[in-house]
Order: structure tokens, then sequence, then C-alpha cells
């Protein structure tokens, strides 16, 4: 499996921290569904939204169902990726994107155990990785999981 060497960490918490300074905070509603082996996260983001997702250590399916989005992962140039879509994560991706038109994302996770605990399966995942920036604030606020 190929991964994702992270050279950008430091510029993306820094967009993250002026994105919470300076933006109110856009509710991305998640939907979480199972089916046995397999984990599936939903997500959908408005129009003119800038997100940044939290870091995944595992690689797997995305699919782009609705909508359009601008897409840098680690800083290397900006792609627009337009539904329908279906593309694969690298370990070690940490994306920003800008919601071009509203968006529907969905994830697929191998889920050997049909684990249905959310917090246990996102330890498996997605990296622990915190913005020193945001210490003391709430990751949650300005970050959604893709």
């Amino acid at each position: 499996m190929e991964a994702i060497i992270r050279v950008n960490d430091d510029r993306i918490d820094t967009l993250e921290s002026v994105i919470t300074q300076n933006f109110d905070t856009v509710d991305c509603p998640l939907i979480h569904r199972f089916t046995p082996s397999m984990y599936i996260r939903e997500i959908f983001m408005p129009k003119g939204s800038l997100i940044t997702s939290k870091i995944h250590i595992t690689e797997h399916p995305f699919t782009i169902s609705k909508g359009k989005v601008s897409v840098s992962i680690d800083g290397n140039g900006w792609e627009i990726l337009e539904a329908p879509f279906t593309g694969i994560t690298k370990i070690g991706t940490r994306r920003v994107l800008y919601i071009e038109e509203d968006c529907v994302w969905t994830t697929y996770h191998f889920n050997e155990d049909n684990c249905t605990d959310v917090e246990k399966i996102e330890d498996r995942i997605l990296d622990k990785y915190v913005n020193k920036l945001l210490v003391n604030q709430e990751k949650e606020e300005i970050t959604w999981h893709l």
C-alpha cells in the first residue's frame, strides 16, 4: 500500500486555526451505516464550505455521489472532483476541501468484527493527530470526518 508522506501539517494546522478564528462553524451531517464486515460513513457538506479532514490511517475507497469539490491533499495543488466519482484514499491522507456545490462524500471501511461503536472504529481508521494551534479549542468544530 502506497502512503502519503505529509510535509504540510504545519500549513494545514495554520489554516484550521484561521478558519476557527474567522468563520462560523458549518453543519455537516454524518450518517453511519453498517453491513456485515463493512462500516460506511456518509457526510453532507454544503456549498461554499472550507473543510479540513482528519488524517486517515487506512487505505479505503470513497465515492462522491453528489456535487463538486476542490481537493488538496497535503498542499499538493488542487484537483476538482465531481459526482459521480470513485477514488481510493491512501494511508496518511489529510485533505483540504472547498465545496463548489453541495456534496455527498462516502467512505467505505473494512469492519471485520462488525463493531458498531463509532469511536472504536475511528480509533482504527483515523490518526490521533492533534493540531497544536487548537489545543484549547474543540477541533470537531472545524474538522469533519471524511
